[in-house]
């Protein structure tokens, strides 16, 4: 605990340098504006499929140093984790290339999409707000959208003007689990026209507690009982099992931010240089297979040959952006927008000090221009172009892709009507895509369309019901094309097809709301039909000691339901009392059987105390067992979680001051996330107190 305080006081002297951004209020707001999906405006009320933002005092008690799981506990989300240092958001059970993370609207141009060990460069401690879209939301933002979409805003490039003149903030935290600090913040001050922004984020932590073994149950038993069937009288070296703290987790990232913007009358003009960069520990092990070439001396008598590597990843990101809009005076539009972000990316990954394994290089830009029509008769539409491109390389042992170049152009729609009680939307969506490795003189090329209609009734003042339906194409990725070799960090040795055609998912959603001052209810329910959906299965063959796994394409399908809901239940000596709770589930089957890594039955249930100076709440978080696996892939056992949060906010301080304490997985209980590659070697972490202070000025 020493160490604990020790790491907290260093945090708290690195606030003087550093300042967490501001947030937005934590109360639920009908009409507060989405930016992510559509680019005309739109509030959460008005959103047809699943949407959500996380933001305020929400966002800062579910931050945690990844994306995913920052995000976990959202409508129909759940996370890669790949330890404390990677993890990516699965989104009703889609991940990888079918749910795209942004910046500010941009891509995140890194090499998180193509290995779930590979960090997502998104600083969430940075974010003011993060919007998360479920469903078909890839006809503003590319196919690699199809499965959804997570949009990280930060404010690098300020679009408007300061009311004083300058906004700061500084946060602060520590956790006990992992003796972990951390230190963020953002200046945002004007020049006249001019608003500058900086902000700079560090965060480090030390290999984390857990609740006993690393192995789950369920693993453990396979390996005793195969131990068992291999024994033939010789006496077996007992392997020394991980238990109670999770080897080679350890992190520690930093991030610097600097933009200007010129804001005038009737738009705006700015860019934004940002550093990122993150040292992470792959915990699970990796094991160097294969055994001595015959003649080779031994160095010692009876040494083992085959020994667990600690892999560690060095990522460096450098990126810049450039956003604007201009108001017109026009007969057909009304605003012309455009985005756009560079990044040069890289990371090394290391099989032990200094000794360095594969390389990941990824060289990408992304720019995007919408123009927005004028709107007439309550008919509103925007128009827009977009290219994308992303020169990937792989170089060392581990590289099981060759280098590649991928370019992609779209052209898109939105168009919407109001009819009085009645809204009504459509978008459509051409995008042409080329992948070509010049290592193997082989390229592919498709032409994807996709498209999308839907619409809404408000019933009643409070009751909404809302729908779309949708058929959207998806190129297969380079990965899934040309795989052919050993990938170590998910323990598998992976087989690309270059003849894998575009998948295409036509499917539907149904959306009921019901909303009043003193209750909520959300139902969104699901169905998607893949033909040809790609992902990687297992054969049950081995080569270089690894399972294969073959990229394929089969028919496939994703039906599920997320379940939110919520009631003011009364006033208790200057409380407000509140409960709340979600319950989420997906279930997918091909034509080979039951998908991978599919997400089980989840129900996160909260009570919640709310006054001017104090914020109370407890939760329990209920993962269900999940059986329905593929084949080779082991069930993970059900479990549940209690966590506390705290909230003061004094007043003696003229500043906005919150003092934040959260106790996480009260009763250190074994957690598994079934999406994870490693669930059965790197259980969530155990019992943790968090505390942080924040304050604007």
């Amino acid at each position: 605990m020493s160490t604990f305080i020790h790491r907290a006081l260093m945090g708290a002297s690195l606030s003087t340098l550093l300042a967490a951004p501001a947030v937005a209020q934590s109360n639920y707001q009908d009409d507060e504006i989405i930016v992510t999906g559509s680019p005309l405006i739109r509030s959460i009320d008005e959103a047809i499929t699943g949407v959500s933002v996380l933001t305020g005092d929400e966002l800062q008690q579910r931050l945690a140093s990844t994306i995913g799981e920052t995000l976990k506990a959202e409508p129909g989300v759940s996370s890669t984790f790949f330890g404390a240092g990677a993890s990516r958001p699965i989104i009703r059970g889609q991940g990888g290339d079918r749910v795209r993370v942004l910046t500010n609207g941009i891509g995140s141009i890194d090499a998180s999409s193509a290995s779930p060990d590979h960090a997502v460069a998104a600083e969430t401690a940075q974010a003011e707000r993060i919007e998360v879209l479920r469903g078909a939301s890839l006809l503003r933002y590319g196919s690699s959208g199809s499965g959804g979409i997570v949009n990280v805003i930060d404010g690098r490039i300020p679009s408007e003007q300061l009311e004083d003149g300058f906004d700061g903030a500084a946060r602060i935290g520590a956790s006990s689990v992992d003796e972990g600090v951390e230190a963020s913040g953002a200046f945002d001050f004007g020049l006249g026209n001019f608003v500058a922004h900086i902000d700079g984020s560090f965060k480090e932590t030390q290999d984390y507690d857990i609740p006993g073994f690393a192995e789950s149950a369920a693993l453990r038993a396979l390996e005793e009982a195969e131990e068992a069937e291999e024994e033939d009288g010789e006496a077996h070296e007992e392997e020394e099992e991980v238990f109670g703290t999770l080897e080679n987790s350890a992190t520690e990232t930093t991030s610097f931010t600097g933009g200007l913007s010129y804001v005038g009358e009737r738009g705006y003009l700015g860019f934004a240089v940002h550093k990122f960069d993150s040292n992470y520990g792959v915990p699970g092990g990796h094991e160097e297979e294969g055994g001595h070439e015959e003649g080779e001396e031994e160095e010692e008598e009876g040494e083992e040959h085959d020994e667990e590597e600690a892999v560690t990843i060095d990522l460096d990101q450098i990126r810049v952006d450039v956003n604007g809009a201009l108001d017109l005076d026009g007969q057909l539009f009304s605003r012309i927008q455009f985005f756009g972000g560079f990044a040069d990316y890289e990371h090394t990954e290391f099989e032990g000090p200094g000794e360095v394994g594969t390389i990941f290089a990824n060289k990408g830009y992304e720019a995007r221009l919408e123009a927005i029509q004028v709107e007439r008769d309550n008919w509103n539409g925007a128009w827009g172009l977009q290219i994308r491109n992303r020169d990937f390389s792989a170089i060392g042992e581990e590289a099981f892709v060759p280098a590649t170049e991928t370019e992609q152009i779209g052209a898109y729609t939105f168009q919407e009507f109001d009819m009085g009680d009645i809204h009504l939307e459509g978008a459509a969506r051409f995008e042409d895509s080329h992948i070509d490795s010049p290592e193997t003189n082989i390229g592919r090329s498709f032409n994807l369309f996709s498209i999308s209609a839907g619409g809404d009734i408000h019933l009643t003042e409070s009751f909404r019901l809302g729908g779309t339906v949708y058929r959207t194409e998806r190129a297969p990725t380079s990965e899934e094309l040309f795989s052919d070799g050993p990938h170590l960090a998910t323990g598998q040795f992976e087989l690309g097809d270059i003849d894998l055609n575009e998948e295409t998912a036509t499917g539907a959603e149904l959306a009921l709301r019901y909303r009043d001052e003193q209750h909520f209810l959300t139902i969104n329910a699901f169905y998607t039909d893949y033909d040809g959906y790609i992902f990687g299965q297992e054969t049950g063959d081995e080569e270089d000691g690894l399972p294969v796994f073959q990229f394929v394409g089969e028919d496939a399908s994703f039906k599920g339901f997320e379940v939110q809901g919520g009631a003011q239940l009364t006033r208790f000596k200057g409380f407000d009392i509140s409960a709340d709770a979600l319950a989420e589930y997906v279930r997918s089957k091909g034509t080979s059987g039951d998908m991978p890594r599919i997400p089980p039955l989840s129900i996160l249930a909260g009570l919640e105390a709310d006054s001017d100076a104090f914020n109370f709440r407890a939760e329990l978080d209920y993962l269900a067992e999940q059986n329905k696996v593929a084949s080779f892939e082991l069930p993970t056992d059900s479990s549940t979680q209690v966590n506390l949060f705290a909230t003061w906010r004094p007043d003696f301080a003229e500043r906005d001051i919150s003092v934040r304490v959260s106790a996480l997985n009260v009763f250190d209980v074994d957690v598994r996330q079934h999406t994870s590659f490693l669930k059965d070697e790197v259980p969530l972490p155990g019992r943790n107190l968090r505390v942080s202070v924040s304050t604007r000025f």
